[in-house]
């Protein structure tokens, strides 16, 4: 479904700010694999992601989605089977839009557009229907502001926008980081749910070992723009925190000493 193969990016080069942000990246996903990404700040995570979607364009490499390379697609193309939500619950959504008004340029995602927002009787209720699902009361404040809502419920609106049309990948950049603590477990098991249903192909970005280890059948952890550990789905169900510390040790021969990874 996913394929990257020798995908390499370098920031600044030849100058005293060069920096290789990903270095031969090989990274096989199939249809429905959920992996999740652990590593420490710089470790090249969200790099990554950039290069998934299309905000970024590798130096050396290809990217193939559902054996099609997509390296000369811009973001825009990609969208229409890459959905991604970001860490930040203000990004991915239009704040001065309703809620409607959001739905309905994720419903027509890749497509084109016209100058009206196609709000018929049919598309309401089919984005009650969704909002629906997320159990938090949205399907009743359709035409609210999204820069009205909290934290928790924008997040739970980006990650609906972005699975609106069951796109072939979904990337998760750290998406509930910025939640309190009972908010990003609501959006947690939302992401959990919403996966589930669709058999969506994931990638998921996290600091929180224990969330890394909660979900998905695949974990990786990044080091200096290298995936320095892959762990395959047999053996991810027994994982612990303490195991993935260890791995790491091994691997660097250090200890893990960021501070925003969060054990547990």
């Amino acid at each position: 479904m996913l394929k990257l193969n020798q995908v390499t990016k370098l920031f600044n080069p030849n100058t005293q700010d060069e920096k290789l942000a990903l270095s031969h990246i090989n990274l096989s996903l199939a249809p429905s694999d959920f992996v999740t990404i652990i590593g420490s700040n710089g470790a090249g995570k969200s790099t990554l992601m950039n290069i998934i979607s299309g905000v970024m364009k590798p130096d050396i490499g290809t990217i193939e989605v559902d054996g099609m390379e997509v390296n000369k697609m811009g973001e825009h193309r990609r969208s229409s089977w890459i959905g991604r939500v970001f860490q930040d619950p203000m990004a991915g959504t239009s704040p001065n839009m309703t809620i409607a008004e959001n739905l309905s340029i994720a419903h027509k995602r890749g497509q084109t557009r016209g100058l009206s927002w196609g709000m018929t009787r049919k598309n309401k209720r089919y984005y009650q229907e969704q909002l629906e699902r997320l159990g938090i009361g949205l399907e009743n404040r359709l035409n609210a502001r999204v820069g009205l809502l909290s934290g928790g419920e924008r997040q739970a609106l980006s990650l609906l926008m972005a699975t609106f049309t069951e796109p072939k990948i979904l990337l998760l950049d750290e998406h509930t980081a910025a939640l309190d603590p009972s908010r990003a477990a609501l959006i947690t098991d939302l992401t959990e749910k919403i996966v589930r249903e669709f058999k969506l192909t994931t990638l998921m970005v996290t600091h929180n070992m224990a969330q890394a280890i909660q979900l998905g059948n695949r974990l990786i952890m990044m080091d200096k723009g290298r995936i320095i550990l892959d762990v395959p789905p047999d053996k991810k169900a027994t994982l612990t925190i303490a195991d993935l510390l260890t791995e790491f040790e091994q691997i660097r021969g250090e200890k893990l000493m960021d501070d925003r990874v969060v054990l547990g």
